[in-house]
């Protein structure tokens, strides 16, 4: 089987760092991801849905280090499912039900430039991860 999620989307709020007893590395991000449509009437319609995503390691130091609030994102990851297989439910204060859909990233990109406010230089927007295999460097 296989399980993959690629996600374009925009930050909720500042990433969430913190670390695990033996030291890795986790942060923990909110992805807001946009559908627009018209209906059958001609009416703009509009969905967003959230994801949580984790990401681990060396990359969620640098995701915490430079992402923020509103700044644009592709992650590619796997989906987290509760033990039967669909999203984790829960249910809020008000006693209404709600589910989550959460992502261990195995890639997260930044997109865009910084956001408008921004404090932090020039890094966050050099970082995109390994460039681009140029077919010329292709050695067959």
């Amino acid at each position: 089987m296989y399980n993959r999620v690629i996600l374009a989307g925009n930050l909720g709020r500042d990433p969430e760092m913190r670390y695990t007893p033996s030291g890795q590395a986790v942060v923990n991000l909110s992805v807001a991801t946009n559908e627009k449509w018209k209906d059958r009437d001609g009416n703009s319609q509009e969905r967003t849905v959230w994801w949580r995503v984790a990401v681990w390691g060396k990359q969620a130091e640098t995701c915490n280090q430079y992402l923020s609030k509103g700044r644009q994102v592709l992650v590619e990851g796997r989906m987290n499912s509760d033990d039967t297989g669909n999203p984790r439910t829960f249910q809020r204060q008000d006693g209404s039900w709600g589910a989550t859909f959460e992502v261990t990233a195995q890639s997260v990109r930044f997109l865009g430039g910084r956001s408008p406010g921004s404090s932090q230089e020039g890094a966050a927007d050099e970082y995109d991860g390994p460039p681009p295999v140029i077919e010329d460097d292709i050695p067959f």
